[in-house]
């Protein structure tokens, strides 16, 4: 599903207006109603509640919010920035609806209106919603300042206010929210890591939006649902052989760091591949032969042996010394226009040499994570830079790139796909192992490196998500995650069989 800029979500409600003939007022009522239901179940008793509200359609939104609430008991107290403005049509309606069921509306204008917060009562952000295109200053950053030094929980509508929709709100004064409730689809900056302590627990309420708009809408920008990975999956025939699902090469692991091989090997077998062989160091031949009898071993590499390998996946616990070097080396002349998986000390290696890019055949899969990615492409000041850049390679080289974190990005031809699978669980020394292992098996059965990436990196997830029925995110090890992968594969082909 595509990731919508301020605009194109203002032409949506716009388009859903003239589409189902029905007032904008109508819609904001559907929108505030998804809201309450949300609230009530989130907080099933009545409580202490203030809303905050700007004079735009955000802002309207939280008047109706608390029309509806003080219908149903709770004590509501209404904050609303004055600025002198009349507010838009829709503000105006709620407030002066509001005023049938209330008289607890107050007007801010100035920081001594400010109200006192008690511990433990909620808080409405109503401010601004995913329109703001400038930081927050004066009253407005005040206010929030305030809310954000009290006890209260808070609860935003939309966006939380001072974020913007799709740039970094780095240094930006931003509501801190405990919980956001965001209209019909994700944004793109509740999916930014940087965003985070500010968005809480994000919830996506559908308010009715009229299909058909976002799926012809233009953005660079998307992310991967369940349906969209569904749709890439691909079921075995029943006459397969092991023939029919690739040969990779792993090249992996170093004395001391041969878990790392033995994690990828294990993940990539896990894939589905037909066959497997794994490069390691002599120190690591015997804890692979035993660990994971399934995969061939070998210790030593030549030219005319790789070629057999449809695939090859290089990096996890490879190590950065003069023998792995040459030895990358060596891998990136022999290609000859091969896909390559690209991890960790690879992408450590290539940060070095950097001219070594363009070496890479067409179609490759890099898979860094931030840090890595920094190395390889320079420094960058936020995280939305970062992703913006990834984007910018993608459509410059021929290559998928793996941005990994809790929303991993996968960037292709100019365009990037949020994964919506996984947990902190993940985060742990070997999840990166698994993920090339991963890779690199779907990579030898799909022959397409994009397909690999947004499958793999979705099943890695999902497989994550589903392991926690027994592990807790604190216990869960990337092992765990390999021996889930099949409860994975079984809900996606459930679902692909329903889609078909």
């Amino acid at each position: 599903m595509k990731l919508l800029s301020a605009p194109q979500i203002q032409q949506w409600d716009a388009f859903t207006i003239a589409q189902k003939g029905i007032r904008s007022i109508d819609l904001m009522e559907t929108a505030s109603e998804a809201c309450v239901a949300a609230l009530t179940v989130k907080f099933p008793q009545p409580r202490t509640l203030f809303i905050f509200c700007g004079k735009g359609n955000n802002g309207g939104d939280g008047l109706a919010i608390a029309r509806m609430l003080t219908g149903k008991g709770w004590h509501v107290q209404v904050y609303i920035l004055e600025f002198g403005a009349p507010g838009t049509p829709d503000f105006q309606t709620n407030l002066q609806r509001l005023h049938g069921v209330t008289n607890q509306i107050h007007f801010i204008q100035d920081k001594s209106f400010f109200p006192e917060l008690p511990p433990g009562c909620v808080v409405i952000d109503a401010l601004y919603g995913s329109g703001l295109n400038r930081p927050l200053s004066g009253l407005p950053a005040l206010l929030v300042q305030h809310i954000n030094q009290s006890r209260a929980t808070v609860v935003a509508i939309d966006v939380p206010s001072g974020m913007y929709i799709q740039a970094s709100s780095k240094g930006n004064t931003i509501i801190r929210a405990a919980y956001t409730y965001t209209f019909q689809a994700w944004k793109l900056c509740l999916l930014l890591a940087e965003n985070e302590p500010f968005t809480g627990e994000v919830s996506v309420l559908n308010i009715g939006l009229q299909e058909g708009f976002a799926e012809k809408a233009e953005s660079n920008w998307q992310i991967t649902l369940p349906e969209d990975a569904a749709a890439l999956y691909r079921p075995r025939k029943a006459f397969s052989h092991k023939g029919s699902f690739g040969h990779a090469l792993l090249v992996a692991g170093s004395e001391g760091k041969t878990g790392a091989a033995v994690l990828a090997a294990r993940a990539c077998l896990r894939s589905g591949i037909g066959l497997l062989t794994v490069h390691v160091p002599r120190s690591g031949y015997t804890i692979l032969q035993s660990s994971v009898p399934e995969a061939m071993s070998i210790t030593a590499l030549h030219e005319e042996d790789v070629q057999r390998y449809a695939v090859w996946g290089i990096g996890p616990g490879l190590g950065t010394n003069e023998v792995a070097v040459q030895l990358l080396d060596s891998l990136l002349t022999w290609a000859n226009g091969r896909p390559l998986v690209l991890d960790a000390d690879a992408l450590n290696i290539i940060s070095t040499h950097t001219e070594w890019l363009k070496r890479i055949p067409a179609g490759s899969v890099l898979t860094p994570h931030p840090k890595e990615f920094d190395r390889l492409f320079g420094p960058h000041e936020n995280e939305m830079q970062r992703l913006e850049k990834a984007l910018q390679i993608s459509a410059t080289l021929p290559l998928v790139i793996i941005v990994k974190g809790h929303h991993t990005l996968v960037a292709w031809q100019g365009r990037g796909y949020f994964n919506t699978t996984g947990n902190a669980g993940m985060a742990t020394g070997g999840s990166g192992d698994v993920l090339t292992g991963i890779i690199t098996g779907l990579l030898a059965q799909y022959k397409n490196g994009f397909t690999a990436a947004v499958l793999g990196v979705y099943l890695h997830g999902l497989a994550a998500d589903l392991a926690l029925e027994k592990q807790s995110m604190e216990s869960l090890l990337p092992g765990d995650v390999t021996d889930t992968f099949g409860a994975a594969f079984r809900q996606l082909m459930v679902l692909h069989e329903k889609e078909a």
